[in-house]
């Protein structure tokens, strides 16, 4: 019986295609269905892409949430985007049961173009070879600009990365002509 439920569950096409998490939402109703399903976007580690699942969003808007959270702007209630948009909180009241609000301690995280060789050494991901890498290329090119350069340039794989996440992050560094 149980097997019979699970079954029916998985196969509802609706469903599969709400749980896409590239499937972008054609309406509210799509996003409340979703929401019972479990959809959740934590708007505080959300990428354009997530952001653009959202049928009131654009482009545009999805890449100024995306650059502040980079920034370390934390958003703790639906007011804070709707501020961040310059939108009235009212339009955006129909994303609200998919969007999960976190916080997270950025105090933890690193900035990649300023961090020590002990500093790197402290993160658990990254062993001694990694370190010196990361050092040797930000001294001998420049700063890392975001993930994508940082993966390319010392050919890290995706799985890197992900284990990397939670303890860097980009914030160039200020040079001498800047001052």
């Amino acid at each position: 019986m149980l097997k019979n439920q699970l079954r029916a569950i998985l196969s509802n096409p609706i469903r599969t295609r709400l749980l896409d998490p590239y499937y972008r939402f054609q309406s509210l109703e799509e996003i409340a269905l979703a929401a019972q399903f479990g959809v959740k976007i934590d708007v505080n580690q959300a990428t354009v892409d997530d952001w653009l699942r959202l049928p009131l969003l654009s482009i545009h808007q999805a890449r100024s949430l995306v650059t502040l959270t980079q920034t370390g702007v934390q958003f703790y209630r639906l007011e804070d985007i709707a501020a961040a948009l310059a939108l009235p909180v009212k339009r955006l009241r129909p994303i609200e049961p998919i969007l999960q609000f976190c916080y997270y301690d950025r105090s933890l995280e690193l900035n990649v173009n300023q961090a020590s060789l002990e500093e790197l050494l402290q993160i658990p991901v990254i062993d001694r070879p990694l370190a010196e890498a990361m050092i040797t290329q930000r001294e001998h090119q420049r700063d890392y600009q975001d993930w994508v350069d940082f993966q390319r340039r010392l050919s890290l794989s995706g799985e890197q990365i992900t284990a990397l996440l939670p303890y860097l992050r980009f914030i160039a560094s200020k040079s001498i002509n800047d001052e």
